[in-house]
């Protein structure tokens, strides 16, 4: 038998990554690093690349991997540096004394849960807008010394990175994070055991890893399934945010609703306010429902109102068709216990996302949110009002403009968006008080003061900046995908800092209209290419990789961007995240938004440019509807002109030609002697002074307080006491008038003819009396006008008169309502019936209602 040479079994490979052992004098930075405070307070990112600016710019400015990385002989040098060392002390000593400050014990505790929060580009848990204005919220929330905990999943891949092929087509690329390389630390008990926590889904229990990231003053903990110990099926649950099927959708919004409820549990974290960043954490109150249930002997009735009275519900998407929904048969294979756990029917259980109670409708998660939730908001004044009408049906017999749902215009996190030399500089001519009083719109009017030659110095300056961050980091990748390094040196050199530069940077989404620019090409040939008034534009963003639409148009901007008259005068810049967006909106002149109104809910960016001196071009929809201020930016009307959206975009592009054409080209290039239009300088002032303080996330944090948390709170800390005892007397109330609503009668309805037929200028009187029989409860009565709209064809609310109660006796009601007719026009008037009861915080919180009709 011949012996065999060779053998040798598959090599098995161990991967392990090694690290550099600081020393004791250097520890420090390891709890600076481990503490998302760094990102937006400038110190802490100059400590760290001071420490190693090569470093620092290849680890994309994370620390974490930047200590890592440190060599042997650079923490030598470190050690040897005096001014460093005092520097590294001196941020520590920072740190500590912010964290150190306790939290204001005035303002209600919240638990906050969101399925993405953007807080820095190197912790992929973010898409976009929804995330960055999340990851905003907790910084804010640090820096108001809110006692608030946030609760979200740790996606292993997060969202993809953008890539372009050759021919312009978006590439996903969804690279895997390493969790021991990020400012995070898993979360351990007592005796040093990873904290794991059992999520009990259908079929088996998911287990998580818990996850602490250190945002400043607030902790996020964040659940992770890519755990051995589950299978692969479950352990995909949290590889990719947005990723894989409806079903994986549904299982991410489990695992962040239910087990994010069992995880606070687990920690023996209880907050006031439970606060639904969108849909998607909606399914939290069916797991506090069940707690109140199960660990308080509440029956379901008696919990909903505990659950409702703690709850606020965010949305941020304007259409229907934005929102989540369930097919039963999928939504019962996770949700399917539940109704036994609530002592309630699988029918009602699933009528709580039902707009239509009793219908074959899928399951909304928005719809739950709104039957859980006592207190839900739009993002903007407009949004606010558009939600009111997308939920109006919920809430059969009242009109969009009677509902609770509120709003609270978004804002951005200023220390986090505002360039480093703006911040300086604010500090410089602002009160003293600015950091904690952002947005006093008193202290910002000091920039009116302020030298024109200093505002524009910053303006080249921070230009400058993202014209050199275009070239370092952009060189290598185009050329790759563009093929002709000719082509690619061509473009660089063409990137002009004396061009006036306009920015376009959010999600391809196709209501966005990010080929609104190029409806003509010839005329944008001719606004690009003229040398003497010289205009380029930048464009960035990524398209769903489900999103055809918005892919496509990425594909068709790309293409544009190649053709010989367009190349190094139209850019665009691929994979859009939070570093490439704090240089855009800092660095360029122009912040063009061009939506289909009204499908931006808010929109963050061009506030994010305000913040920076940056003028914004935009249509008035989302928060520029309420910001837009005449000689301080630029907008296009919110009045339509055409049904068709063909006729309406090709009318929106010629004035947006216009506008460049006449009034933004002229007067930026309206240079005096020193380099710079004076008159451009004063738009800036007017932007930075009269805009910039109402669009602050500490504005947008107050009024959550006011409009919402403190109300919420006040009235939940009623509903607990004494043994749930309001909480019970109110869930009784409402049981009973459910049981007897319909056995009440008219007994007499009758007015005259002052009613029938009114007279501007004079009074009309009309008498009502209701018998209650069994029902026990107040009533009230209201008379409801709306008038003909000639614009829409349609009737619309107009106002109401409540009826006055005169007389009582015994289970009769006598009412009375006297007027006198202000308008003229054609009205309709209806008459309805609804009980009340003061201890409800608004109508639309037992929504009983029924229409009756006059006698004659």
């Amino acid at each position: 038998m011949k012996i065999q040479t060779r053998k040798s079994n598959e090599v098995i490979w161990r991967e392990f990554f090694s690290n550099t052992k600081l020393p004791a004098q250097l520890e420090t930075l390891h709890e600076i690093a481990n503490n998302l405070w760094w990102a937006w307070n400038h110190e802490g990112s100059e400590l760290f690349s001071a420490l190693d600016a090569r470093l620092w710019d290849q680890t994309e400015g994370n620390p974490v991997l930047l200590l890592q990385m440190l060599s042997n002989q650079r923490i030598d040098e470190i050690m040897a540096n005096g001014a460093l060392i005092t520097q590294i002390n001196d941020v520590y000593s920072q740190l500590q004394t912010y964290l150190h400050a306790k939290p204001d014990e005035t303002k209600p505790s919240i638990a906050y849960f969101s399925m993405e929060y953007g807080l820095t580009n190197i912790l992929k848990i973010y898409s976009g807008g929804l995330g960055v204005l999340a990851g905003d919220y907790l910084k804010e929330a640090s820096d108001s010394h809110i006692d608030l905990t946030a609760i979200g999943l740790l996606y292993r891949h997060g969202y993809f990175n953008q890539s372009l092929s050759m021919e312009g087509n978006q590439i996903a690329n969804y690279e895997p994070q390493d969790f021991n390389l990020l400012p995070l630390t898993q979360v351990k008990n007592e005796s040093g055991e990873p904290v794991v926590l059992e999520v009990p889904f259908s079929e088996r229990p998911v287990l998580a890893n818990i996850w602490k990231v250190n945002v400043g003053r607030i902790s996020l903990y964040l659940m992770d399934t890519d755990i051995p110990e589950n299978n692969e099926w479950d352990r995909s649950i949290t590889h990719q945010l947005y990723g894989g099927d409806w079903e994986n959708r549904l299982r991410q919004e489990y695992l962040l609703g239910v087990g994010g409820i069992l995880l606070l549990n687990k920690l023996g974290i209880k907050k006031q306010i439970y606060h639904c960043n969108e849909g998607h954490a909606a399914l939290i109150n069916a797991q506090r429902l069940v707690d109140y249930i199960q660990n308080d002997q509440l029956d379901f009735n008696e919990a909903l109102e505990v659950v409702r009275a703690s709850s606020l519900y965010t949305v941020h998407t304007p259409v229907p068709a934005g929102h989540d929904y369930f097919d039963e048969s999928l939504f019962g294979k996770y949700m399917k216990d539940f109704p036994a756990k609530l002592g309630i029917s699988w029918q009602d259980f699933i009528d709580m996302g039902r707009m239509y109670p009793g219908s074959s409708d899928k399951f909304s998660m928005s719809t739950f949110a709104l039957n859980t939730c006592q207190e839900a908001n739009g993002v903007s004044q407009l949004h606010g009002k558009v939600s009111r009408q997308m939920f109006a049906p919920l809430w059969t017999g009242y009109f969009p403009d009677e509902l609770h749902v509120g709003y609270v215009t978004n804002g951005v996190h200023m220390p986090t968006w505002t360039a480093t030399e703006w911040k300086k500089y604010y500090t410089k001519i602002f009160d003293d008080s600015f950091a904690v009083d952002q947005s006093n719109p008193h202290i910002w009017e000091a920039i009116q003061h302020a030298s024109d030659s200093e505002l524009w110095d910053i303006r080249k300056q921070l230009k400058n900046k993202l014209i050199n961050y275009i070239k370092a980091q952009y060189r290598d990748n185009w050329l790759k995908n563009q093929g002709d390094p000719v082509k690619v040196v061509s473009i660089l050199e063409k990137i002009n800092p004396n061009a006036l530069l306009i920015g376009f940077g959010r999600r391809f989404a196709t209501y966005k209209r990010a080929h609104l620019l190029f409806s003509d090409l010839d005329r944008l040939s001719k606004i690009v290419n003229n040398e003497k008034i010289p205009v380029q534009i930048v464009y960035t963003g990524k398209a769903h990789p489900a999103d055809g639409g918005g892919q496509g148009l990425i594909k068709q901007i790309v293409e544009i961007s190649r053709r010989p008259e367009f190349l190094g005068k139209i850019i665009f810049l691929e994979n859009y995240d939070m570093r490439l967006a704090r240089r855009l909106v800092s660095g360029v002149d122009i912040w063009l938004n061009t939506p289909t109104r009204p499908l931006e809910a808010s929109g963050t960016s061009g506030e994010k440019a305000e913040m920076n001196g940056v003028l914004n071009l935009s249509v008035l929809d989302g928060w520029w509807y309420e910001g837009y201020r005449k000689g301080a930016g630029w907008a296009l009307t919110d009045k339509r002109t055409y049904d068709n959206q063909a006729y309406q975009d090709q009318l929106d592009a010629a004035t947006i030609y216009n506008i460049l054409e006449n009034e933004i080209i002229p007067l930026y290039f309206a240079k005096n002697s020193k380099g710079y239009s004076p008159e451009w300088i004063q738009y800036i002032k007017n932007s930075i002074s009269q805009i910039a303080p109402h669009y602050t996330m500490k504005r947008m944090l107050d009024d959550y307080i006011s409009r919402f948390y403190i109300k919420l709170a006040n009235r939940s800390a009623l509903l607990t006491q004494n043994n749930y005892g309001e909480a019970k007397e109110i869930a009784a109330w409402k049981s009973h008038v459910a049981a007897n609503w319909d056995r009440f009668e008219v007994v007499s309805f009758v007015y005259g003819d002052d009613v029938v037929h009114p007279v501007v200028g004079e009074d009309f009187h009309i008498k009502l009396v209701i018998d209650r029989k069994e029902l026990k409860c107040m009533l009230g009565v209201d008379a409801v006008y709306t008038k003909d709209n000639p614009e829409t064809n349609k009737d619309e609310f107009f106002t109401v008169f409540p009826f006055k109660i005169v007389k009582e006796e015994g289970s009769k009601l006598y009412f009375e309502l006297r007027s006198i007719t202000k308008q003229y026009g054609r009205f309709k008037v209806g008459f309805r019936v609804y009980p009340i009861n003061e201890k409800l915080p608004h109508k639309m919180d037992f929504a009983y209602m029924r229409w009756i009709q006059p006698e004659n």
